[in-house]
Formats: structure tokens, C-alpha cells, sequence
């Protein structure tokens, strides 16, 4: 007896042993390629012409394997959906969008990360770009630097989520299904134009921005920055809790207030207000491809109380959403960064949207 607990304790040993290197390995995040690519002749809304915008871009996995686009956020790079709040929950072994089965472009927007942006060399003189250049750039991308003729999927999250209901509309055949989050189908307008307004005059009326040929980054970009992450994003329960008496919440302030900020105030300006324009509603009804909205219920910059997403995903043919129920663990706008939460409808969504074939 005593022989059988020792090779019983043995054997539990070594379970765990291999229970927890699976684990370790699982948690290794798949290898990643960076590259740059070259759109000639790039024709912005406003007419003006760029004889080469560079698109940088990182891939996982192989490219014989179906593509599948991802977009970031506002400010963000493709890079950030690398994080283990999101990748690392979706592009592991046996996960969602495992990278042994999918080829995941994460492509750097227009003016943002490592492709051409104001903070280049031609600051506020590089052409004013909206959303429909930059989902523009991303299929000139996929399609003449990629040869990517047809997607599986297109996920975009905030701003990413915004393109990915352009995209839709734009280009209703080229994907199989089509995942927006954090965003609405309608335009800008409200309390969310009105705060990203704030923080674009914030800096403008600075008296260091200079016309955008500043010698110093202005001070109000930090403070700017701060204020409109606070107050559009995080989640109210989740504030409570992290921040439940004036002196928390002044720590709490002067962490983001201290936190090292580098980014370019005229890169700043244009990535918000590119989203001046936007306003896909009108085509809605051209997506073809199955789609799953992902909103959460305590977003600050997409109240769901307004009832809009219930009203225009009438207007697409196969269409549903999920509303991510408010608690402390959630963060409001930010919430939709942890794919914990959506995971699930993710792999729902994609085993039963037919694949097409070209």
C-alpha cells in the first residue's frame, strides 16, 4: 500500500509537471515577422497625392493559411494586439484564431506606429487623412503588398472596430466574416466628438503648438491625453473600486499624470481628428459577410442606452450583438481589450461562417 501512495504521488507529480509546461508553452507567444511595404501614388480623400506612404506592418504565422486582419486602436500600433489580454487569448494553440491555422496580419494605420505619419518630417504640412484612407491603405496593403485575395475574417477594436464597419460596407465579398467592437455603425457625433474636440483644441490653443512647427511638444498633449482616457474609457464600477476615496483617486491621477508620455502632438491631432468624418451608415446594408458587433455595456463613448446599434444592425442582413455585462472587472470602453470576455462568440461566430474559397 504504501508502495502504491509513492508511485501514485509519483505519478501526480509528473501530471502536474507536464500539466504546468503545457501551460508555460501554450503561454509563449507565437512567433511574429515585421515588415514594411510601399503604397505608390497614394491618393488621400482630400485629393492630395503621396508618391510613397509606407505601411509597416507584423504578421503571425504562415501566409499559405487563411488571412485574418486585426486593427488597433486609436494611438495604437498593430503591435499593442499582441498583449496578453488579447493575443495571448486568442493566438495560442487551440485558441480563437490559433496561428498555426491562420495567417494574423496586425498592420500599423495610416499616421500611427512605425508607417508614414506627421511626425515623419512634414508635421502639419503631411496630408489630412480620415478613416476611409486609412481602411484604404490596409486593403492596398493586404491586396498589392500581401497578394491576399480574400480574408476569413476582419476584427477591429475602437478605431479598428469604426474600419472594420468601413471595410464591410467598402468591401462587402473580400471576407467571410466581419467582427467590429467598441464602436458603432453611425457618425460621429455626441459626447463622443464633443470630448475627442476638447482635447484636439487643448493642444492647438497651446502656445507652444506654434502652427505645429513647436520646438517642445506642447504641455497640454500630457494633460490632454490623461483627461480623455479618464474620462471615455476605464468603466465606472472599476474606478469605484480602484479609486473609492479622494485619496485614492488623487494616487491614482498623479500615476497617470507621472507615467512616461512620447508621443507627437501633431501625430496626436491627426489620429483623432481623422475620426471627424465618420459615418458608414449609409451603406449598411451592402455587408454581406456575417458579422458580430461587441459592445460593452458600461462604454463610455458608445452608450448602449441610446439604443443605436439595436436600431441600425436592422439594416444588415446577418447581423447580432453582444453586450458585455458592466462589473469591476470590466473598463467601460477598454473593456473590449480583453478578449476573455468575447472569446467564445468569437469561435462561435467563425465555425459557422462558411468559408469561401477563391
Amino acid at each position: 500500500m504504501a508502495l502504491f501512495r509513492t508511485l501514485r504521488g509519483i505519478a501526480g507529480g509528473l501530471l502536474l509537471t507536464l500539466a504546468g509546461l503545457a501551460t508555460a508553452l501554450a503561454a509563449d507567444p507565437p512567433a511574429t515577422r515585421e515588415g514594411d511595404w510601399v503604397a505608390r501614388d497614394f491618393r488621400f480623400h482630400t485629393g492630395e497625392v503621396m508618391p510613397a506612404l509606407k505601411l509597416h506592418y507584423t504578421t503571425i504565422g504562415s501566409p499559405s493559411n487563411e488571412a485574418v486582419l486585426i486593427l488597433h486602436g486609436t494611438a495604437g500600433n498593430g503591435a499593442s494586439m499582441l498583449s496578453a489580454a488579447f493575443g495571448g487569448e486568442l493566438f495560442g494553440p487551440g485558441q480563437p484564431l490559433d496561428a498555426s491555422k491562420y495567417f494574423i496580419i496586425l498592420p500599423d494605420g495610416l499616421g500611427h506606429g512605425k508607417s508614414s505619419k506627421p511626425s515623419d518630417g512634414l508635421r502639419a504640412k503631411f496630408p489630412q487623412y480620415d478613416y476611409d484612407d486609412m481602411v484604404l491603405a490596409q486593403y492596398r496593403l493586404v491586396t498589392e503588398g500581401l497578394g491576399i485575395r480574400h480574408l476569413r475574417l476582419v476584427l477591429g477594436n475602437s478605431m479598428g472596430g469604426m474600419q472594420t464597419w468601413i471595410w464591410g460596407v467598402r468591401y462587402p465579398d473580400f471576407m467571410d466574416a466581419l467582427v467590429p467592437m467598441a464602436s458603432q455603425p453611425t457618425a460621429m457625433a455626441s459626447r463622443n466628438w464633443m470630448m475627442r474636440r476638447l482635447i484636439i483644441d487643448s493642444v492647438r490653443n497651446d502656445p507652444a503648438w506654434n502652427g505645429g512647427n513647436y520646438t517642445v511638444q506642447p504641455t497640454a498633449l500630457k494633460t490632454a491625453n490623461a483627461f480623455f482616457g479618464i474620462a471615455t474609457s476605464g468603466g465606472s464600477q472599476a474606478y469605484q473600486k480602484l479609486a473609492p476615496t479622494r485619496e485614492a483617486a488623487d494616487k491614482l491621477l498623479d500615476g497617470r499624470l507621472a507615467a512616461p508620455f512620447t508621443a507627437d502632438a501633431n501625430d496626436f491631432l491627426y489620429q483623432w481628428e481623422s475620426s471627424g468624418d465618420y459615418d458608414p451608415s449609409a451603406g449598411l446594408e451592402r455587408i454581406r459577410a456575417p458579422l458580430l458587433a461587441i459592445n460593452s455595456a458600461d462604454d463610455e463613448r458608445n452608450p448602449p442606452e441610446l439604443g443605436i446599434m439595436e436600431r441600425e444592425l436592422k439594416r444588415v442582413k446577418n447581423a447580432r450583438l453582444f453586450l458585455i455585462p458592466a462589473s469591476e472587472d470590466t473598463r467601460g470602453h477598454g473593456t473590449t481589450g480583453m478578449a476573455k470576455f468575447w472569446k467564445a462568440e468569437l469561435k462561435q461566430l467563425l465555425d459557422a461562417a462558411p468559408a469561401r474559397r477563391d
